[in-house]
């Protein structure tokens, strides 16, 4: 009998220094993938709409687009927002789901291991909350770039006192499409959270329009996948 296997790539938003009022939460977006549903064609018509633009950089990366940042600097407004579509409706075609577990950092002292200790508690409790979901798999897959130590320990630790059968992958933004949703949604949830504030950037708004317009045209149709 084959075995069913859940694919979780994630990816943050945020750090464990200091609140600053501008970036007040902490975000860790779980993608979560049963690797019984194959997603080879909508990738392979990715690959090939995405090799239309003959771009030099191989990974999307949802918040310098959009701020015109980085490898984005020169690129055309026209161009960021083909890029950004290119993702956002293959991220909608995709049978995933996902949750996403938040701290708001002003409800920490500065001190890091109050911020880790709320942050662990914060996804055990959503996973806790679909637990009977998790512990239908077989195994459970995780996979991360490791780029903040303290939450590879967080994730490590969490997912092995819930569930038995786990595994902790490192991997590279460029060698899996889901880690680059990740990216994608974990923008779009912090996006979402400054829209509620009316903090969003002039850049920010110039790439949506308003804040209306994102969460009527764009996030309301990622939220749909929210476990």
């Amino acid at each position: 009998m084959q075995k069913k296997i859940l694919s979780i790539f994630i990816d943050e938003s945020g750090d464990f220094g200091k609140y600053d009022f501008h970036s007040p939460y902490y975000y860790v977006v779980m993608i979560l993938h049963e690797q019984n549903d194959d997603i080879s064609e909508q990738i392979k018509a990715l690959d090939e709409h995405m090799s239309h633009f003959n771009l030099p950089y191989p990974v999307f990366h949802a918040g310098p687009l959009i701020r015109r940042e980085q490898v984005y600097k020169d690129e055309l407004m026209e161009i960021r927002r083909s890029l950004f579509n290119s993702l956002f409706h293959f991220t909608r075609r995709l049978p995933i789901r996902y949750i996403c577990p938040k701290i708001n950092k002003s409800e920490c002292s500065d001190d890091e291991m109050e911020i880790i200790s709320k942050l662990s508690k914060a996804i055990s409790d959503e996973l806790r909350k679909h637990y009977d979901y998790f512990k239908s798999f077989d195994l459970i897959k995780n996979y991360y770039d490791y780029g903040q130590s303290a939450l590879t320990k967080i994730i490590i630790s969490v997912f092995n006192a819930l569930f038995p059968n786990v595994e902790m992958r490192k991997v590279s933004p460029v060698d899996y499409k889901l880690f680059q949703v990740a990216d994608l949604i974990c923008t779009m949830e912090l996006t979402n959270d400054k829209a509620n504030r009316n903090a969003l950037s002039k850049s920010e708004l110039e790439f949506f329009h308003s804040a209306r317009d994102f969460k009527k045209n764009l996030y309301k149709y990622i939220e749909k996948k929210k476990l």
